[in-house]
């Protein structure tokens, strides 16, 4: 059963940075879901898991190249957290999916260039796959607004 704001306007209880439906995301999935990018709640900022697409056009980018899908995964990061008024020197907590613990050691010399000096939480798990096949890697991120 979903939760219900009896007639609140659902905006004004967080900021939302770009929201979009399911249906759009995977129109081969029977989804209808109602998500966004970030969610600023206070001074605090979540995103969602980012993985290498463009946040625009929804393509696919660096099919089979680990290190590539980690570059657009922190560009698309690096531009949400600008968004909702942050950069990436406010990350906090940062867990990283990976589909293959032998990308482990590209990916995360990617993370590290982008986050140099920044000295986040880091969590690193191993999945059996993510939403799409062609994805290796998925990175979610907690900041705090300055």
């Amino acid at each position: 059963m979903g939760a219900s704001l009896s007639g609140k306007d659902k905006s004004m209880i967080h900021k939302r940075i770009r929201p979009f439906n399911t249906k759009a995301t995977y129109p081969e999935q029977s989804l209808d879901n109602d998500l966004c990018q970030a969610v600023v709640a206070g001074k605090t900022i979540y995103l969602r898991g980012q993985v290498p697409q463009d946040l625009d056009t929804r393509e696919n980018v660096a099919v089979g190249d680990p290190e590539g899908q980690a570059e657009k995964v922190m560009q698309n990061i690096e531009l949400l957290l600008r968004e909702c008024g942050a950069e990436l020197a406010h990350i906090c907590k940062v867990t990283v999916y990976l589909t293959d613990i032998r990308h482990r050691e590209t990916t995360y010399r990617v993370l590290g260039k982008w986050m140099k000096g920044v000295f986040p939480v880091f969590t690193g798990l191993v999945v059996v796959a993510l939403a799409r096949p062609e994805w290796l890697i998925e990175v979610d991120v907690i900041a705090e607004l300055p």
